[in-house]
């Protein structure tokens, strides 16, 4: 047996020949016998792909597409940019079969499945465009001359666009939430792009391939059983560390999570998960909120002065979003998980993420000077702020109201804390606008 290898690995530059595997296939071009040659790895800010590429040496055809890896997103995605300099065009693009393409100010669109999944720029998309409206031209100017005039009018207009006299916006929206576009003043937010998630349609599960247990195996048969009223009591539960199957977040190979059931003091239940990855050694810890959402959201700031402040305790929750504004650093709710740790804890985690995620390796060996230095100043200022040389501020914001920081005293001017009434999208988020907590069990 040979040495276990992570299944989805990082592209090493001084590895010249990484690990891919090779089929024979059809070549549908000559109808030939070609060679089709998958490699599977990860793209930094992104995910695991599978990178696949054919070649036929009968006739020369080339091809290459790229699919998605991980498992499904259950949400799907869209993704305004607004292009306005060079830097824009040149941002590295993501999309999946499922992505549609939109430039609004042209009213123009590519539609979802007639292009191949690809990793590309956004000037690559308009040049892909651009090459798809000028086949057939030649032709179409001698059999119908008005037609191929409009599409000429329209490839001069996408010609332009690269020319940047004005800005435009482009717009990818994918039902399977595997599409991306870098962001290059990253860990920042990106001034320039927003991202926005949307609950999928049944019909758009069912063109996914997503379906209920009942939808495929009626309910009878269903995957997820009902366990009998006495058959597993919550004695039980949180006196039992339970193990259920699970793929790394790391490098997507298979492997165990355990669970179990605890309390915090003086604040209430929690649900503590640690996975540990043999292939890769990938380890992560996650604290998930026992109890129900509170009826308000809940604020928090907070001053580090100091290392009494470093001390503090925290509960961030999986639904709060994190900032610290003297780094312009926000970090959304699921970057980090939930966590039960110290203020100092939150701060080597978040660290260790970004030098983990692929992205500041990406930059401080990126040809781009400015890209780099930025990317060396940002950690430079980071473990200023680790040694205590610089005072920051924390802020934590919990629509569901299930995190918090440990005060030090009664008068303690260094934490402030804010309960608010959510807003409808906060709480559409949460799935409440469609709880029904009175008559639910009878049929409407």
């Amino acid at each position: 047996m040979g040495t276990s290898k992570p299944l989805f690995r990082d592209l090493d530059p001084d590895d010249p020949e990484p690990e891919t595997t090779e089929i024979e296939s059809l070549c549908m071009n000559c109808h030939a016998n070609g060679t089709t040659r998958l490699l599977l790895t990860k793209i930094p800010f992104y995910k695991e792909v599978v990178l696949m590429s054919f070649s036929c040496d009968g006739c020369g055809y080339k091809n290459n597409e790229i699919q998605s890896g991980a498992a499904i997103n259950p949400e799907g995605v869209r993704i305004t940019l607004k292009v306005e300099t060079q830097s824009d065009l040149n941002r590295q693009l993501v999309k999946s079969d499922h992505t549609s393409i939109k430039i609004v100010e042209l009213e123009f669109e590519i539609p979802a499945k007639s292009q191949k999944g690809e990793v590309t720029t956004v000037e690559g998309v308009i040049n892909r465009s651009i090459t798809g409206l000028e086949q057939d031209q030649v032709l179409r100017r001698i059999q119908h001359p008005e037609a191929a005039a409009q599409i000429d009018d329209f490839i001069q207009k996408l010609q332009t666009l690269k020319e940047l006299k004005s800005p435009f916006t482009l717009v990818l929206e994918d039902i399977s939430g595997n599409s991306f576009i870098e962001n290059p003043v990253a860990p920042k937010k990106d001034p320039k792009c927003a991202t926005d998630k949307f609950k999928r349609t049944k019909e758009q599960d069912h063109e996914l391939g997503v379906f209920t247990p009942d939808e495929v195996s009626g309910q009878n048969s269903a995957i997820l059983q009902p366990i009998a009223e006495d058959d597993f009591t919550l004695e039980d539960l949180e006196g039992e560390v339970m193990q259920f199957p699970t793929n790394c977040t790391n490098c997507n190979s298979p492997c165990q999570t355990n669970m179990k059931m605890t309390k915090i003091p003086h604040f209430k239940e929690v649900v503590i998960m640690a996975t540990t990855c043999d292939f890769c050694g990938h380890r992560t810890n996650e604290v998930k909120s026992g109890g129900g959402v509170e009826a308000k959201g809940v604020h928090i700031e907070v001053d580090v002065n100091g290392r009494a402040d470093f001390s503090r305790d925290v509960l961030k929750s999986e639904t709060c979003d994190l900032k610290i504004p003297e780094l312009d650093l926000e970090v959304g709710p699921h970057a980090l998980g939930g966590r039960f740790t110290t203020v100092e804890g939150l701060l080597v985690a978040m660290k260790d993420q970004l030098n983990d995620s692929g992205f500041s390796h990406m930059f401080r060996d990126s040809q781009n000077d400015e890209s780099k230095a930025k990317m060396d100043a940002f950690f430079k200022k980071f473990d200023q702020i680790l040694d205590g040389a610089s005072k920051v501020t924390i802020v934590l914001d919990d629509p569901a109201g299930n995190s918090y920081i440990q005060s030090l005293g009664d008068a303690d001017t260094g934490l402030r804390i804010t309960r608010y009434e959510r807003t409808f999208e906060q709480n559409e988020d949460l799935g409440l606008n469609d709880m029904n907590t009175e008559n639910y069990t009878n049929d409407c």
